[in-house]
């Protein structure tokens, strides 16, 4: 096939006026990798403020419930996963743990209403709620930023930039299926 000088020249056109738009998206994927990052920062964050208040909780409620050991071991390997996690899917997937395992908590609390009572308890309750409030933002926050990411880094011409330059999609922090299940509390022996 033979091309003719005006065919190349309108591609040489083309490609000319293309170059600076793949400029421009790969400078915007920098730009909302490191937004990513940062808000993936808070999230972490926010799960290590959880994390240190957990033990406080779990002593508390422990002389309550001392039959519900279950529960705590759950606590507890939550938060060992939590602290090893290397990735952020790793961290989603302990943080999602650590939520059910927390619900399950929270659901022993309701049938012990002397603890409810106690001034520390309420106050370590108190702190995890607006923890776990906080967690609630941040997550969204965080998701908001890979939503904008990953849709820009489909849109046309961003998406041959993001592919030339090895751009990836992130993955969202979603609430795990056991989260939409109640918790539930057996207190019969096994």
């Amino acid at each position: 096939m033979h091309m003719t000088r005006g065919t190349m020249a309108r591609l040489v056109v083309v490609a000319l006026a293309t170059l600076p738009l793949t400029g421009c998206s790969y400078n915007k994927f920098v730009g909302q990798e490191e937004a990513i990052k940062a808000q993936w920062a808070q999230v972490e964050n926010q799960l290590q403020r959880r994390n240190d208040l957990i033990p406080n909780l779990v002593e508390t409620v422990k002389g309550y419930a001392a039959h519900e050991e279950g529960v705590y071991k759950d606590i507890a390997e939550s938060r060992s996963r939590l602290l090893a996690a290397k990735s952020p899917e790793e961290t989603i997937q302990a943080a999602n743990q650590q939520t059910t395992a927390l619900g399950r908590l929270l659901a022993i609390v309701e049938n012990y209403p002397q603890l409810r009572a106690n001034e520390q308890f309420n106050r370590l309750m108190d702190e995890l709620s607006g923890t776990e409030n906080r967690i609630a933002v941040e997550r969204m926050r965080y998701n908001d930023r890979i939503q904008e990411y990953n849709t820009a880094r489909r849109q046309f011409p961003a998406n041959v930039t993001a592919k030339m330059f090895g751009f990836k999609e992130y993955p969202f922090f979603q609430a795990p299926p056991e989260a939409k299940q109640v918790p539930k509390v057996n207190f019969r022996p096994s």
